[in-house]
């Protein structure tokens, strides 16, 4: 069986990245995250986001559950910077 990240038509969670206004990221899950960049950015997203305003997506990852996505956002939150962006990365 296949990486059940890798199955976009089936997910309906995404963990993503944004890269923030003071050079750092945020890492989330959402169900449409486009949406949630945009709150993010209205101030109406996380209390890190609305004292650090996003810039822009970065990466983004499927997942076919919220649970599974919610895991995958606990483990990337605990990586170094460098590490992070790598974690989303399908290569």
């Amino acid at each position: 069986m296949s990486d059940p990240a890798l199955r976009t038509e089936e997910s309906s969670w995404f963990v993503y990245l944004l890269l923030c206004h003071n050079n750092h990221y945020y890492c989330g899950i959402a169900k449409d995250v486009q949406a949630r960049f945009e709150a993010h950015k209205a101030g109406k997203g996380a209390k890190y986001t609305r004292s650090n305003p996003p810039l822009c997506i970065v990466a983004q990852r499927a997942y076919p559950d919220r649970a599974t996505a919610s895991r995958a956002e606990y483990a990337i939150k605990k990586l170094p910077r460098d590490k992070k962006l790598a974690a989303l990365s399908f290569s």
